[in-house]
């Protein structure tokens, strides 16, 4: 983008970012990271734009999924392994159910920043700085583990580097094979209450095996036992962001090189602010986030800076307003997308919208407000005429008790026995694929609503 560099963001009003006391230290942190090589490259970056065009169109279907914050403490191998496997087997559901290919895109490898709603927190009459992620500062409420560090990015971007070399690994090596990522779905099914489910399984296995008879296997088909599988992260701590700015060699434009995706959300989507103003210049898919105080004159602004060229699969907006609320907002934005003519990707975030506070004292999420909130984002979108591109969930694959309901019925009683995120309550395992069978439920119910109102009207 002419007249754009990648440090043009300092200029603008900057909000959620921390202010760092030692200059020298922050300045060669920047260094360090700008001499290391980047996390992703401009390919992926522009297949995932292509992707995300299909999905669009109504030819591809987008899931969003991983950790709410990635912690440096509770980082490990089998953490990663775990939420990839949740992720594949949402995939493999969704696919059946969306009839084309789902985009696999992980909230991973990057997302360690998180906004918060206050700058200080205060417990017992004390007064700290609020925790904002590992990338900035420590969860521990002392003094010491609040300051923000430099330092701490260089650990962010290690540990991102490891995270995408086991995904690669995993993508390409056999366990994303497409028999079996669905054996571990038939296992989800075994459940005493998962009847409803079973039936959907069985579907799916019959047309597994039904490719298996026409000669379609892993053995002889690449694509069967390989995904393409991508990460993103909310672009918040820009030093960082800059620092791993790279220009692609094919094109001389500039690639945020931290993640494939990268989005801008709620509380920082300020047209003149400083995220905008750097999401603006790099060639990635950008996501934004699009709640209640979204005002429509905003949009319009933002549409035109982030998607100057109306390219297809450059931005992806993402509605998160809770249930019973949607229904009150999200028409308006869809019209004026449609006025504007705008290249857009609708997905549903139904996480943030409805966070609530147990009776225990938790903060949780409701799994019936969860997908009340998606049923009602596809019931929007059919009304106007648009297409729902995705969903976006804050999940993990680990056997967590952060929200409450779903199959295994989790009460405000259980979440204390395993509370374990450093931030917001996430999906556990079972309620990830839970709501993948349900969502499959709806669409597949809407694809053969519309096959019967074409043959009825001679369409």
């Amino acid at each position: 983008m002419k007249n754009w560099k990648k440090e043009n963001w300092r200029t603008k009003p900057r909000v959620q970012m921390p202010k760092y006391a030692d200059a020298h230290t922050l300045s060669d942190v920047e260094a360090r990271l700008a001499s290391f090589p980047p996390l992703v490259f401009a390919g992926e970056a522009r297949k995932l734009k292509e992707h995300l065009g299909a999905a669009s169109r109504g030819e591809a279907f987008l899931l969003q999924g991983g950790d709410c914050a990635e912690s440096f403490d509770q980082f490990s191998a089998d953490g990663i392994r775990d939420t990839f496997k949740v992720i594949l087997q949402m995939a493999m559901i969704l696919t059946y159910g969306a009839k084309v290919p789902v985009i696999k895109l992980g909230r991973l490898a990057g997302q360690f920043a998180k906004p918060r709603s206050s700058s200080v927190e205060v417990r017992n009459g004390i007064e700290l700085p609020s925790y904002r992620g590992d990338i900035i500062n420590d969860l521990a409420f002392t003094a010491e583990a609040r300051e923000p560090d430099p330092n701490r990015m260089l650990q962010a971007y290690t540990q991102s580097a490891a995270t995408l070399n086991l995904l690669r690994a995993f993508s390409t090596g056999g366990f994303a094979d497409m028999h079996r990522v669905h054996s571990w779905t038939l296992a989800f099914t075994d459940s005493d209450r998962a009847e409803k489910y079973r039936e959907l399984a069985t579907k799916i296995q019959d047309t597994i095996d039904f490719m298996a008879a026409a000669g379609i296997t892993g053995e002889t088909t690449h694509e069967v036992s390989t995904v393409e599988f991508y990460t993103s992260h909310e672009a918040l701590l820009l030093e960082y962001e800059e620092a791993l700015t790279r220009t692609d060699s094919l094109t001389d434009n500039w690639l945020a090189g931290s993640g494939h995706m990268i989005w801008i959300g709620d509380r920082t989507r300020h047209p003149d602010g400083a995220h905008v103003e750097f999401a603006r210049g790099v060639l990635n898919p950008i996501g934004l986030k699009c709640g209640p105080s979204m005002q429509i004159d905003d949009l319009k602004i933002l549409l035109k800076k982030l998607n100057p060229n109306n390219e297809s699969g450059r931005l992806t907006l993402i509605s998160r307003y809770g249930a019973g609320t949607i229904c009150d907002h999200l028409p308006k934005l869809l019209k004026v997308v449609q006025e504007e003519g705008a290249n857009v990707v609708w997905i549903c975030d139904p996480m943030h919208g409805n966070t609530i506070k147990s009776s225990t004292g938790y903060k949780t999420r409701s799994f019936d407000s969860v997908l009340q909130e998606v049923r009602e984002f596809f019931e929007v979108h059919y009304a106007e005429g648009a297409i729902p591109g995705g969903v976006h969930f804050e999940m993990t694959g680990q056997d967590v008790t952060e929200c409450i309901g779903g199959i295994r019925a989790l009460t405000d009683e259980d979440l204390s026995s395993r509370y374990n995120t450093v931030c917001d309550p996430r999906l556990n395992a079972s309620q990830a694929l839970e709501l993948a069978f349900l969502i499959t439920e709806e669409l597949t119910n809407h694809q053969r609503n519309n096959l019967v109102q074409n043959r009825f009207y001679g369409h």
